[in-house]
């Protein structure tokens, strides 16, 4: 009969040693790979192959180490956990490091019993990482089994590759686009929300009737919601598409939140934007009670705080410190957000054939709107749409005016006055809502019927003759900007509206900008994940040129790259070609380079306006201006309600079409009867600033005091390992392995390595993270203190998969003495050394926990790894323990004298034979950790107590005791004699 293994004991298999996994059942063992990851898990049937049990075997004194073989073992060994035995459990398992202030979102989780969060933190402080570690780690505990993302489809792609790459979740895209193939590949009867358990849907694709109810009827335990705002409607918004769409989605939201069970996550940056029946309409999808909560009471804000958290850039670029209450600032963490954006608004003067074919347009426009006005309200409501449209598209560029110029106006097959809003209010608003952007730079149609009139076919003529920088001033003047930003080392996004602006720009500026600069366009004729695909074309030609440090790179791009889509890791100056006719859509440009993990302390912002074209100088001096001052007067960026931009754009058109350019000196605020109009449009806006200052304040994050982060990241640094620690490890095994490191010793803290002298299989492992390329041809593999890493280069962070290779080279390395090559590491070591004054070992072990998490969904068997450092003084019959921080500062200790071979062996022969002494103090500090980790697990999860009865964390024995290093007081040279009489 089989011996029966329980879950963390040890057995030998198919010639190597395993971890009994809990899902084993008596016939079939799951093991996992001692030190492996869940990825080798394999299943073996006792019955069939040769099992038996195993024990870790000791250290050899023959294989003896230096110095560093303790601090390199014990780091490769906590590098390579993936299956953390503390309450933060996915942490382990993650490919990114966050940092602390990420971590209070997932510690408000594991408060609740049902997650309800609204996560509102600013643009780029990592709202999609927040979401993935609650994600990550109600998943691995068992609270949710199957997850959907609802976002705009032109973030689809986006979101699937975050969770694959950074949290290991491989989800399915459901858009419009693949839903027909999946669809195929369903049973009979079964939903598609069954048939896969993490999805990511296109809100857009969600609203049909078809899908939503599918959706609702098998609609996942978890849903995470981007964009939330554009979910809520204010109770009395007017109504339009944009309103329609967004009242579908919140009908959908409604019913799912319905279930009071469902773990649901609403993230926004802004939350609020001024309507309060649109955030108390929100907060209602959180918890319907929060709809109607007196938040101007302590207890109503108190009971707030609970769901939801609001924070800006200013709240956690340093964390942890001693201003937010802490002792010291031990665990102080400073987060590199650019320090501000350096803005500029640069004017342009039209060439004299410019200003006479803009002119002759703006001529024509006032001929059009005074005769349709006669017309009837259809007419008038389409001559108008046809207008703007020719208008914006002039002041864009030549190509997009000739296109405009000979294109029917979508207005124009309107059949009342209201439909022609519907179709031709794209065209004037720039919306700041991210699922209105699809779509939105096609250049649009003036003409009203389809063939378009002589009077335009010649004016698109002239605009025509008018390509090149010789009468297009305002291209002349892009690339005289360019050419300065490049020279300063920057790579710069060229925003523009329309397509054909982006594809003439691509090809006036191909070769006018340097040999060593690469140029690529990105507009809404290709997919979401083409557009991504051409960014990472262009990072990647760039990278692989023999200087690639000398290389720029230039991105020409429509607003289709404006929002959601992260570009901090290949650009840092962004130039607004064409001025939106909304601030807030210049916010979503600007932050898309300007966030967290940009390399800049510092990003560029160029806009360009036209000085004398009659539109620009009026939007730049009523909307920007006046958003401008807000944000500098508040602190906070205001999002312009889209009725607010759209009133002041109309009176900038009407304007022009009453006096011309040549009115465009004189104020807009001189105009009669609009006056009235924009002390309104001022005191909306002002008055939702205010309400905006004060929702951030009132509401600011106080369910988690630092006091209760700073105790979880110190308990996850201790059990895992801390930045500076990686550092030191990469240098110095990379040295120990005969890499050619060099190190500038800056504050940076970047260093570089050539690994061309190193172990195949190092050199293997890291082709497979870096690229072959760079391995093979021995380039310079950066190594960053920062996460923000482009291709081909490495992150100093435990999950980076570099330095995971590394690690993992180094630890196989280790316990295998007969691998061939050199070894940094070594499971034992003796040095003689002044940091102690007497026999001190110190001992690296490894235990092993059998954790029962109960959860909703049923108890949860899993086992996890802890790795310690243990020292005593003396011999181990008289051993006197030390504390923990006195253990592990004997890493530090440096040889101060030369240690006998022999005497070294005899060292370590020594303690090996005493370890059974050992045994009653390594099974006693077991117990002490499993009591602590139940504490840790108890404190964290205090959503009530079905979920924490049951809990259980039991120690596995023996516990593996890894590594043994001896360290000997430097004894004092003999006094010689003779010198002495001498003296």
């Amino acid at each position: 009969m089989s011996p029966t293994y329980t879950a963390g004991s040890l057995v030998a298999a198919r010639g190597r040693e395993w971890v009994v996994l809990p899902e084993s059942a008596p016939d079939m063992l799951v093991l996992r790979p001692l030190g492996g990851s869940e990825d080798d898990t394999a299943a073996v049937f006792p019955a069939f192959e040769d099992v038996r049990p195993a024990e870790f075997a000791a250290p050899s004194p023959d294989d003896l180490g230096d110095q560093r073989a303790a601090g390199l073992l014990r780091t490769a060994l906590r590098i390579g956990f993936r299956s953390g035995a503390g309450p933060l459990r996915s942490l382990a398992s993650i490919a990114v490091e966050p940092r602390a202030y990420q971590l209070v979102p997932l510690l408000m989780a594991l408060r609740q019993r049902t997650v309800r969060l609204l996560i509102s933190d600013d643009v780029g402080i990592g709202k999609t990482v927040e979401a993935g570690l609650i994600a990550k780690e109600l998943l691995a505990l068992g609270e949710a089994t199957r997850m959907a993302v609802l976002c705009s489809p032109a973030l689809a792609e986006q979101w699937q590759t975050e969770l694959r790459e950074k949290f290991g979740i491989d989800a399915e895209l459901v858009l419009a686009s693949t839903v027909s193939r999946l669809e195929r590949a369903l049973e009979l009867g079964q939903s598609l929300f069954d048939r896969h358990a993490f999805t990511i849907i296109s809100t857009d694709f969600i609203k049909s009737t078809r899908h939503r109810e599918d959706f609702v009827r098998h609609c996942p335990d978890l849903v995470i919601v981007d964009e939330a705002h554009s979910c809520v409607a204010a109770d009395d918004a007017a109504q339009g598409s944009a309103v329609n769409s967004s009242q579908l989605r919140y009908e959908l939201l409604r019913r799912v939140a319905t279930d009071a069970d469902r773990h649901l996550l609403l993230l926004t940056a802004t939350p609020h934007s001024g309507k309060e029946s649109a955030f108390r309409n929100l907060l209602g999808l959180v918890r319907p009670e929060l709809a109607t909560l007196d938040l101007e009471t302590p207890a109503g804000r108190a009971k707030l705080a609970e769901h939801f958290v609001a924070r800006k850039r200013a709240d956690v670029r340093e964390y942890l410190t001693k201003e937010d209450g802490l002792a010291d600032d031990s665990l102080a963490e400073r987060t590199a957000f650019p320090s501000d954006r350096w803005t500029k608004d640069e004017p342009y003067r039209l060439t004299p054939a410019y200003r006479a074919l803009l002119d002759d347009a703006i001529a024509y426009a006032r001929d059009r709107v005074q005769a349709a006005g006669e017309q009837g309200k259809r007419e008038a409501r389409i001559a108008w749409w046809s207008v703007i449209a020719l208008l914006r598209s002039m002041v864009s560029s030549p190509a997009a005016a000739a296109q405009t110029l000979r294109t029917r106006s979508e207005s124009a097959a309107a059949r009342t006055a209201n439909e022609a809003d519907a179709l031709g209010a794209s065209v004037a608003a720039d919306s700041a809502e991210g699922d209105r952007l699809e779509g939105m730079d096609v250049a649009p149609g003036a003409a009203e019927t389809e063939n378009a009139g002589a009077r335009l076919l010649a004016l698109a003529e002239r605009a025509e003759q008018l390509v090149g920088p010789a009468e297009d001033a305002k291209l002349k003047a892009l690339t005289k900007h360019l050419k300065s930003l490049l020279d300063e080392g920057y790579h710069p996004i060229v925003f523009c509206r329309y397509i054909p602006t982006a594809d003439y720009l691509r090809k006036q500026l191909d070769g006018k900008l340097g040999k060593k600069t690469t140029i690529a366009a990105v507009t809404g004729t290709l997919s979401p994940q083409q557009r991504l695909e051409r960014i990472e074309q262009l990072a990647t030609e760039a990278a692989q040129e023999a200087d690639a440090t000398a290389v720029r790179r230039v991105l020409i791009a429509t607003d289709c790259l404006s929002e959601g889509v992260n570009l901090q890791h290949h650009f840092d100056a962004v130039v607004h070609y064409d001025l939106a006719w909304n601030p807030t859509r210049h916010d979503q440009r600007e932050g898309r380079v300007d966030r967290y993990g940009q390399k800049r302390d510092q990003v560029r912002v160029i806009t360009m306006y036209g000085e004398d074209n009659g539109i620009d100088g009026k939007v730049l001096e009523v909307l920007f201006k006046k958003h401008r001052q807000i944000k500098k007067d508040l602190g906070i960026s205001v999002s312009v309600p889209d009725e607010t931009a759209s009133g002041v754009t109309d009176a900038v058109v009407e304007w022009l079409l009453l006096h011309g350019r040549q009115g465009s000196q004189e104020s807009l605020f001189d105009l009669d009867g609009h006056q009235e109009s924009f002390d309104r449009i001022e005191r909306e806006w002002t008055s939702a600033a205010e309400r905006e200052q004060t929702s951030r304040s009132k509401y600011a994050q106080r369910a988690i005091h630092p006091e209760e982060v700073a105790r979880e990241v110190a308990a996850v640094r201790a059990a895992l390992g801390g930045s500076e620690e990686v550092r030191g490890f990469a240098l110095e095994a990379l040295r120990g392995l005969e890499a050619l490191v060099r190190d500038p010793h800056d504050v940076s803290g970047d260093f570089t390595a050539q690994v061309g002298g190193t172990p195949a299989g190092l050199r293997d492992a890291l082709a497979a993270t870096l690229g072959s390329r760079l391995v093979e041809e021995d380039r310079e593999i950066p190594f960053r203190a920062s996460p923000a890493i482009g291709r081909g280069e490495a992150a100093l962070v435990r999950t980076d998969p570099a330095i995971g290779a590394l690690a993992s080279y180094v630890l196989d390395s280790a316990l295998d003495a007969k691998a061939l090559g050199p070894r940094p590491a070594r499971r034992c070591g003796v040095v003689t050394t002044d940091a102690v004054t007497t026999r001190t070992t110190l001992l690296l072990v490894r235990y092993r926990f059998h954790l029962t998490l109960p959860s909703r969904t049923g108890e949860r068997q899993v086992v996890a790894e802890d790795a310690r450092l243990l020292a005593y003084e003396g011999m181990p019959s008289r051993a006197r323990w030390l504390e923990p921080d006195a253990a592990g500062a004997l890493l530090a200790a440096r040889a101060s004298g030369n240690t006998h071979e022999q005497l070294a062996r005899n060292q370590i022969a020594r303690s090996l034979d005493g370890l059974p002494e050992l045994a009653g103090h390594l099974t006693e500090y077991g117990t002490v950790l499993a009591a602590e980790l139940d504490a840790s697990h108890r404190r964290v999860r205090e959503a009530g107590g079905e979920i924490r009865r049951g809990l259980k964390v039991v120690p596995q024995e023996p516990a593996d005791v890894l590594g043994i290093y001896v360290y000997l007081p430097q004894q004092p040279a003999p006094v010689s004699l003779v010198s002495g009489a001498a003296a």
